[in-house]
């Protein structure tokens, strides 16, 4: 739908910025520097092979729980089934947050993934990794190490990416709030010219 001219003056440059073409859509079509994709690459991908190494990840531990389970003592059998249906269902939870956030740009859900992601996920596996007393066997570290390093390079990227994404989000606002005060200068003008006219 093209816009009349009048109306396209009114809304300032923002306006010519998002409908300069009405047959194409979508961000990747836009030319102004604030409509700029910011979904990390990078972070797509690790989450991508993340999704796919859980369920090795889960496989392996309920494996060596099985193998190591009479010689742990009661109070780990307990805190070891308990940290793996947690790092179960936060799992679940943290990928699709991620899928959400980086994809479509949604910041809350990449805060969220990022917030699941340092807090409560990367400490459990610290746990499982690094506690003597749950006798770790040499696959059981393998794959700890392995989901660690994943965590920390999703960390340190949805930080990032929610960096960009919040100063492109302040940029929008910024541009439509200018807009917004040129198309009111503009009537304002008017206005006045036509109030001396009359």
């Amino acid at each position: 739908m093209e816009l009349p001219d009048p109306v396209r003056q009114r809304l300032g440059n923002f306006s010519r910025t998002v409908f300069s073409d009405s047959s194409r859509t979508g961000p990747e079509y836009s030319e102004g520097p604030d409509n700029e994709m910011v979904s990390s690459l990078a972070l797509q991908m690790s989450l991508y092979f993340n999704t796919y190494f859980f369920p090795l990840w889960w496989v392996s531990c309920i494996m060596m729980l099985h193998m190591k389970y009479s010689v742990l003592p009661d109070y780990y059998k307990f805190i070891v089934i308990t940290v793996i249906i947690l790092i179960t269902l936060i799992e679940a939870i943290r990928l699709y947050l991620g899928y959400m956030g980086n994809l479509q740009e949604k910041v809350p859900e990449l805060a969220g993934f990022w917030l699941l992601s340092l807090l409560l996920q990367l400490p459990l596996i610290l746990f499982l990794l690094f506690n003597e007393g749950l006798t770790n066997l040499p696959l059981e570290k393998a794959i700890h190490i392995i989901f660690t390093i994943f965590l920390t390079f999703q960390v340190i990227s949805a930080f990032l990416t929610l960096r960009k994404m919040v100063n492109q989000l302040a940029v929008r606002f910024h541009l439509q709030d200018f807009d917004r005060l040129s198309a009111n200068r503009g009537d304002n003008r008017r206005m006045r010219s036509c109030i001396q006219e009359i």
